[in-house]
């Protein structure tokens, strides 16, 4: 990657799903006359568009954007791809701006941009041995062994994602540390400025917030979105909030009310986890979502 002055500047936005990042991206990006690069890992994914709170076609007119609907939900993708393919895209983008606004929920792939990812240790027969386990015994057995060893790693991801839960379990039986003591021990330095923003408010507000995005997304046909895909119900892409609690309805276990209540509850629990991810991060400076001049005093400065 060629050499960037440090006179360059990514903007980061974070904070819980359903908060208004994607209002204060656009916003800033065209303050800047700048470009948007998307760290939302559910939004990668051009199948997935309703459940994922993607922009909408007129948002994603307001600005350039990047890692939108580039993948297909059968393509294997990774932080570590992200990271590469990130910088690759902001050497471009600095080259023609001073600025550049990032913007999502997934803490691990922004970490991954920001911080760079460590060399992680796998071992295919181990992880071959836990997948069985998780067959035998199932998910919450080794989710709350997860928690006995990485209880940090427990409480800021997702543990109904079974790859999440084996791999924390595979490094620890591979080195005899956890995830989070390996993750991050040296962080990479990067030839460009980060500014830190987090978007936050109370969390009733922020609660009731999410309910009602739900109750949209019904609205605009999330329940057709999901059956249209629910032959590809085993990729690890739609085992996520918003389309795996479709499938215990369509198999006639229960309601669509009660699907719906699921889909709020753990939307819900994801937001929490998203704030204990970055609230960890002593370089975001938070705001609540209508202080946009009080931001852009900040990034200025």
């Amino acid at each position: 990657m060629d050499l960037i002055k440090k006179d360059k500047t990514l903007i980061v936005i974070v904070g819980p799903t359903a908060i208004g990042k994607t209002a204060l991206s656009i916003d800033l990006a065209q303050h800047f006359l700048c470009p948007i690069l998307s760290f939302d890992s559910r939004q990668f994914y051009r199948e997935m568009n309703i459940g994922t709170a993607k922009p909408t076609l007129d948002e994603l007119n307001q600005a350039d954007h990047y890692f939108i609907g580039n993948l297909s939900i059968h393509d294997h993708y990774t932080a570590g791809i992200y990271e590469r393919q990130a910088l690759e895209r902001l050497d471009l983008l600095f080259q023609q701006h001073d600025y550049c606004v990032a913007v999502g929920g997934s803490g691990l792939y922004i970490d991954a941009l920001a911080y760079g990812i460590d060399d992680i240790p796998s071992d295919e027969e181990v992880r071959k041995k836990l997948q069985k386990r998780w067959k035998e015994e199932g998910l919450s057995a080794l989710s709350e062994q997860v928690k006995l060893i990485d209880p940090s790693f427990y409480e800021a991801s997702d543990m109904q994602n079974s790859r999440r839960v084996i791999r924390a379990l595979e490094v620890y039986e591979i080195t005899g540390k956890t995830y989070t003591e390996l993750r991050k021990k040296t962080p990479k330095s990067r030839p460009f400025n980060i500014k830190w923003i987090g978007l936050n408010i109370e969390r009733e507000l922020l609660f009731n917030r999410i309910n009602k995005r739900v109750e949209n997304m019904m609205e605009m046909g999330l329940l057709q979105e999901v059956e249209q895909l629910l032959e590809h119900r085993e990729v690890k892409a739609l085992k996520t909030v918003g389309y795996r609690e479709f499938f215990g309805y369509f198999d006639g276990e229960y309601s669509l009310d009660h699907a719906i209540a699921l889909i709020q509850r753990n939307t819900r629990h994801y937001a929490k986890r998203q704030v204990t991810w970055f609230k960890k991060n002593s370089d975001v400076l938070w705001y609540e979502p209508q202080d946009f001049n009080k931001i852009l005093e900040e990034i200025i400065k």
